[in-house]
């Protein structure tokens, strides 16, 4: 077993292939797509928290987690257009991870309230060994780049489409950034208030913030004919 300078090494190479590969796909998108891109988007620094309890959580967020106490360790790590810190968390450091079930599989919102974190740009679950690889991690960046950029058309498609609402769209994707799904499906009734499909998504006893995204697409005539707006 690898030793726990070893690991930090292997979470921080895996954290700068993940975020290469997400700059990388990003690249290919307008300039505009990318400005909404969440980790590119403008906020505070990026912190990643990686959260060892039986999964490996790695976790980044804008939210400050405060400077460093204890057996706390951060390294940086910086790409051009993006620089970030990396904080390692244990049962040791953080003894709340201690205590999580993950024998059914990733507790995610329980590893994020361990960490008091409410807000993620991204939540990505490593396996040591062969899933704590570059090549992996690549992947994993390419796709995560592919969703936002998604999410950032259907978006900008919603906005110009619903006059007089268009400060709710922008809520909407704050809340969806945020990883606030009550606070979206609200958020997406108002938009598209008496729609069925809006409203069996919001409705879901556990919204799934795509969706929503989606059902609202629909609602407002989907991405047919749309083409990159300006900056929302």
């Amino acid at each position: 077993m690898p030793g726990p300078e070893e690991m930090r090494a292997a979470v921080a190479e895996y954290v700068t292939a993940l975020h290469r590969a997400y700059l990388a796909q990003a690249d290919t998108f307008p300039p505009a797509v990318r400005g909404r891109m969440p980790l590119l988007g403008p906020g505070g620094p990026i912190t990643v928290a990686a959260a060892g309890a039986r999964n490996l959580h790695l976790i980044a967020t804008r939210e400050p987690l405060g400077p460093l106490r204890g057996q706390e360790i951060e390294l940086t790590g910086e790409l051009p257009g993006l620089t970030w810190a990396l904080r390692f968390y244990d049962p040791v450091v953080t003894p709340a991870l201690g205590t999580i079930d993950e024998s059914a599989g990733p507790a995610n919102a329980e590893v994020r309230q361990a960490l008091g974190i409410s807000t993620s740009i991204y939540h990505v679950v490593a396996q040591p060994g062969s899933g704590l690889t570059p090549h992996h991690a690549a992947h994993v960046g390419s796709s995560l780049a592919s969703g936002d950029s998604a999410a950032a058309r259907d978006f900008e498609t919603i906005r110009s489409r619903v006059r007089g609402r268009e400060r709710l769209v922008d809520e909407l994707i704050g809340a969806t950034t945020a990883g606030l799904p009550h606070a979206s499906a609200l958020l997406a009734k108002a938009i598209a208030p008496h729609n069925r499909a809006v409203d069996a998504a919001a409705g879901a006893p556990e919204p799934d913030p795509v969706e929503i995204r989606k059902a609202l697409l629909e609602a407002v005539g989907g991405r047919t004919g749309w083409t990159p707006g300006g900056p929302a």
